[in-house]
């Protein structure tokens, strides 16, 4: 899964929110730039939102399910952060969906500058 590519961690923290999460995943798997691991962290979902997040896990092995008690959204992050194995994070949250080049994108930038930060606009 290397592709000579960097390990780039995109950590979703996410809480009830089984009405938007599948477009979110998508989104983020099916990035142009594939070498990523995507940590997310269910941080006490009580509706169908673990389910979903299992049978992501269950058929894409980037996908990574942590489950924890209700936290808050920072801790949930805070949860992925102490998990993660990229070299470079980002986070998403699960509300939302991105660019089909956006971890590629910030690569790039990151690359172009030479720089450890990169960082985009949103609509």
């Amino acid at each position: 899964m290397n592709e000579n590519k960097p390990l780039v961690s995109v950590i979703i923290p996410v809480y009830n929110m089984e009405a938007y999460l599948t477009r979110c995943l998508d989104s983020v798997l099916n990035n142009t730039y594939r070498n990523l691991e995507v940590i997310c962290v269910d941080d006490g979902s009580t509706d169908c939102s673990p389910e979903i997040l299992r049978d992501y896990a269950a058929t894409d092995p980037r996908v990574v399910v942590i489950v924890k008690e209700n936290g808050g959204v920072s801790s949930a992050r805070n949860a992925g952060l102490d998990r993660m194995t990229g070299e470079y994070v980002t986070f998403v949250d699960p509300d939302d969906y991105v660019h089909p080049q956006y971890v590629e994108l910030l690569y790039r930038a990151l690359l172009l500058h030479d720089d450890s930060i990169a960082v985009c606009g949103f609509r």
